[in-house]
C-alpha cells in the first residue's frame, strides 16, 4: 500500500509541468484501485467505460448525455441509423457513419466493424482478445452472427428476437485494427501504448497503476463535440478520504464519490458538489440458484429485505442516495404493484425467517463478498458494516464478509454461484445499472445465467421469463411497458437481490470546473467541461 501511495505522489508531483505548458488539464480522481485497461475494452466496470471507454472509443449506438433533467437515452453513434428486419426480428441492419477516422488516421468502415466483432466473438481470429471477449460476451451474449453488406452497412443477427439490441450495443467499442498490427499483434502491447479509437479524446500517455492521460482529438468527426479541454489526467485513488484530501489541497480538480461526512465542509469551502438521480442500484446479489445456500429460499430473501433500515442508511450517506425497494425506483411508472413493499418490518422479517427454519435458537448465518472500492460501489466498507449491524439488531442475522479488491469481486459477476470466484459467499455486493430493459435481461433472465450471461445469482423465475419474452418480441411500446411492469413485479416478490439504495451519483469539483452537465446516467460527457 505504501508503494501505491508513493506512486500516486510521484504522479501528482509531475502535474506542475503540465500546468507550466499553459494547457487546460482536468485532473480526475477515480474510485478505481487501478487505471482501467487502455486497449479499447476497459475493465473496472462502468467507471472504466466512463473514463477510458466512451471518451476515447465509440460504439455503433451511443448515449445522449447532453441533459440533466431526464434519464439518458440512446442516440446514433458510429452508426447513423438502424432497423430491425420486419420479417425476421433476429436481424438488424446498421448504416455506418461516413468520414470517420481512428486516431491513427485509418478509416472506420464495415471492415473495421467486422474485425472488432471477430476480436470478441471468434476464438480462432488472429486478433482474438480473451479478456475483452469475456466482457463483451457477458454483456452482449445474444449476438449470434454478423456480416458486411457493403463498406457502409453491416448486418447483425441475434439468437432470438430482442427489441433492445441497440441498447446492448452501447457496450461494444471499436478500436483501430492498425493499433493491433503496430503493437506486434499483442493486446498487452496495445494497452501499454494506448489503443486508437474514434472518440473526442485520444490516449496520450499511460503509466501502469498510476495514471492515464487523454488529449483532445482535434480531428474528431463531430465538430459540435470537440473538447474544450486540452487534456484529462485520470488518477486511481480508491480511498475516499484520500480523494477528498487531494481535492482540498488542489492536487486534483474533480473527485468521484466524496465521503458523505465531508460534503458540508466542501460546500462551505466553495467546492461544487453535484448530485442527480440516475439508473443505479446498490444491492446484494443473492446466490439464489446455489444449492445448499439459505438464500435459495425466497422466504429468506424476502425476510432480509424487511430486516434492513434503509432510512438509517440514507442518514449515513448524508442525502446522497434514495431508498431502493426494487430494481426500479418506487415512483417509476414501470415499478408495478408487487405483493411486497419492502420497508423495515422486523416482525415480518422474523416471521418469514421462522417459516424458513431460522429462529433465535437457530440463527441465520450468511457470507457476503464485498470490495474496498470500485465503480459505483459508493462507500462499500461503512455501508456494509451498517447492513451487518442492521440485520443483527433487527432480525438476529449473522453476516460475515469476504473483503476483496474490486476486480476480484467483478470476477464473481461472470462466474457461477458455486465457483471459486464467488468466494464461497451467499451474496455479492456489486452495484449495477438499471437504465433500460437490456439491463434487466442481463441480470435476471434465466437464459443469461453465468457464465453465458450476467445473471450471476442464477435466479430463475418462470413468471419473469414469460413476461420478458413479451418485452423482447412486442413492437407496441404500450405492450412492452405493460410486460415490463409485470416483469418488475416478479423481481420485487422474487427478491433475487437485497434492495438497499439507489445512488445519487455524487461528485465534487473545484470552482474552476465549468460546463459540466450531470447526466442521469452512469456515463458523463467530458467534451462540455471547461476549466477557468
Amino acid at each position: 500500500m505504501r508503494l501505491r501511495h508513493l506512486a500516486l505522489a510521484a504522479a501528482l508531483a509531475a502535474l506542475p509541468a503540465l500546468a507550466a505548458a499553459q494547457q487546460k488539464t482536468l485532473r480526475i480522481a477515480m474510485t478505481a484501485s487501478d487505471v482501467p485497461t487502455t486497449n479499447g475494452m476497459p475493465n473496472n466496470g462502468s467507471e472504466g467505460m466512463r473514463f477510458l471507454g466512451f471518451p476515447v472509443f465509440e460504439p455503433l449506438v451511443d448515449w445522449d448525455l447532453s441533459r440533466a433533467d431526464r434519464p439518458a437515452d440512446i442516440r446514433p453513434g458510429l452508426a447513423e441509423s438502424w432497423a430491425q428486419d420486419p420479417a425476421d426480428g433476429r436481424t438488424w441492419r446498421f448504416a455506418l457513419r461516413g468520414g470517420v477516422a481512428f486516431h491513427d488516421g485509418t478509416p472506420f468502415n464495415a471492415d473495421a466493424v467486422i474485425w472488432n466483432l471477430d476480436r470478441f466473438y471468434r476464438n480462432d481470429s488472429p486478433q482474438f482478445d480473451a479478456a475483452g471477449a469475456a466482457l463483451a460476451r457477458g454483456r452482449v451474449s445474444i449476438l449470434s452472427g454478423y456480416r458486411k453488406v457493403d463498406d457502409r452497412t453491416v448486418e447483425l443477427s441475434t439468437s432470438r428476437p430482442i427489441s433492445y439490441l441497440p441498447h446492448l450495443l452501447t457496450w461494444i467499442l471499436f478500436t483501430s485494427p492498425q493499433s493491433f498490427a503496430s503493437a506486434g499483434n499483442d493486446w498487452g502491447k496495445v494497452a501499454a501504448a494506448g489503443a486508437a479509437g474514434t472518440g473526442p479524446f485520444r490516449i496520450s500517455r499511460f503509466v501502469p497503476r498510476q495514471s492515464a492521460e487523454l488529449a483532445r482529438n482535434d480531428a474528431y468527426w463531430n465538430p459540435d463535440r470537440r473538447p474544450k479541454l486540452d487534456r484529462v489526467l485520470l488518477l486511481p485513488i480508491p480511498e475516499a478520504n484520500s480523494r477528498l484530501a487531494a481535492l482540498r489541497s488542489g492536487q486534483v480538480d474533480w473527485i468521484e464519490v466524496p465521503p458523505p461526512d465531508g460534503i458540508p465542509s466542501l460546500k462551505a469551502g466553495g467546492f461544487q458538489v453535484v448530485t442527480n438521480s440516475y439508473p443505479h442500484v446498490w444491492p446484494w446479489i443473492f446466490a439464489a440458484g446455489k444449492a445448499g445456500s439459505p438464500v435459495a429460499d425466497v422466504r429468506v430473501r424476502q425476510a432480509l429485505n424487511y430486516c434492513i433500515d434503509r432510512d438509517g442508511m440514507l442518514a449515513l450517506l448524508n442525502g446522497t442516495a434514495e431508498p431502493s425497494v426494487g430494481f426500479y425506483k418506487a415512483d417509476d411508472p414501470l415499478f408495478g404493484t408487487p405483493e411486497n413493499r419492502y420497508r423495515l418490518d422486523a416482525a415480518k422479517g422474523k416471521a418469514l425467517l421462522a417459516a424458513a427454519g431460522w429462529t433465535a435458537q437457530k440463527p441465520l448465518r450468511i457470507k457476503v463478498g464485498i470490495s474496498t472500492s470500485g465503480s459505483g460501489q459508493m462507500l462499500p466498507l461503512p455501508m456494509n458494516e451498517f447492513l451487518q449491524q442492521s440485520l443483527k439488531e433487527n432480525c438476529g442475522v449473522d453476516v460475515a464478509f469476504e473483503v476483496v479488491e474490486w476486480n476480484t469481486l467483478l470476477a464473481g459477476l461472470r462466474a457461477e454461484p458455486g465457483a471459486p470466484q464467488w468466494l464461497g459467499a451467499d451474496a455479492l455486493n456489486i452495484s449495477l445499472i438499471s437504465s433500460d430493459p437490456s439491463q434487466m435481461a442481463r441480470w435476471f433472465l434465466s437464459s443469461n445465467a453465468t457464465p453465458v450471461g450476467s445473471n450471476a445469482g442464477h435466479w430463475k423465475d418462470t413468471g419473469f421469463d414469460a413476461a420478458f419474452a413479451a418485452v423482447e418480441t412486442e413492437r407496441d411500446p404500450a405492450k412492452i411497458a405493460a410486460a415490463l411492469r409485470q416483469a418488475h413485479e416478479r423481481l420485487v416478490d422474487g427478491a433475487p437481490w437485497l434492495y438497499i439504495v439507489h445512488d445519487l451519483n455524487p461528485r465534487a469539483m473545484s470552482r474552476r470546473v465549468k460546463g459540466f452537465v450531470s447526466a442521469q446516467s452512469w456515463y458523463q460527457d467530458l467534451t462540455r467541461v471547461d476549466l477557468q
